[in-house]
């Protein structure tokens, strides 16, 4: 192949064309990483066919379609959930159920919550508010859902585990090129009003 040719398919535009500042359009649909920051490129953001994309950005897919009530804000509800930081090898930060071996072998408490109150993340909150009790549906979490200023303390639900909250807390405060998206899967067990 042309050495002209080589350079032309290894070549950004950015750095071809001389540009400095990346236009709204090249950046958006990346994930957000601090490393690619001014860039015009980096890992574009996951979507998938067989997802349902909401406005705000939320991906979910229901694994197991509820038949009771639906939530409404105010309501307090009872999940079981489990968590991945797919962004950093698929590597789980929470286990549903009672969990087995590792640093998951403790039994685990369902998780409450008030619906509306903020209290959690804004994709558990929107992934819960329409689901019907026995439902399980899993959300992939991007970025600017997921929690507050990367520090899972500052909204739930947090990892009941130190080795949950340390694979979890590397992924959130690591700045360099980690994708900070999240895997949730909740199963919605009560609703009490």
């Amino acid at each position: 192949m042309p050495r002209r040719m080589l350079l032309g398919l290894l070549c950004s535009a950015a750095v071809c064309t001389g540009r400095t500042e990346p236009s709204s359009a090249a950046v958006k649909g990346f994930e957000p990483m601090a490393g690619l920051k001014g860039k015009d490129y980096g890992k574009t953001r996951m979507s998938y066919s067989d997802y349902v994309r909401t406005e705000s950005g939320l991906q979910y897919q229901d694994l197991k379609p509820g038949n009771g009530d639906v939530p409404k804000p105010g309501s307090n509800v009872v999940v079981d959930w489990d968590g991945y930081t797919i962004g950093y090898y698929g590597r789980p930060f929470e286990a549903r159920n009672k969990a087995k071996g590792g640093s998951f072998a403790k039994d685990k408490e369902f998780y409450r919550f008030k619906l509306g109150d903020h209290s959690v993340i804004p994709a558990f909150e929107e992934a819960v508010a329409s689901m019907k009790v026995g439902g399980i549906r899993r959300i992939i979490v991007p970025v600017e859902l997921g929690y507050p200023d990367n520090d899972y303390h500052r909204a739930g639900p947090e990892p009941t585990t130190f080795s949950g909250q340390r694979a979890l807390d590397f992924v959130l405060r690591n700045a360099g090129l980690i994708d900070k998206t999240l895997l949730f899967d909740i199963e919605l067990i009560s609703v009490q009003k």
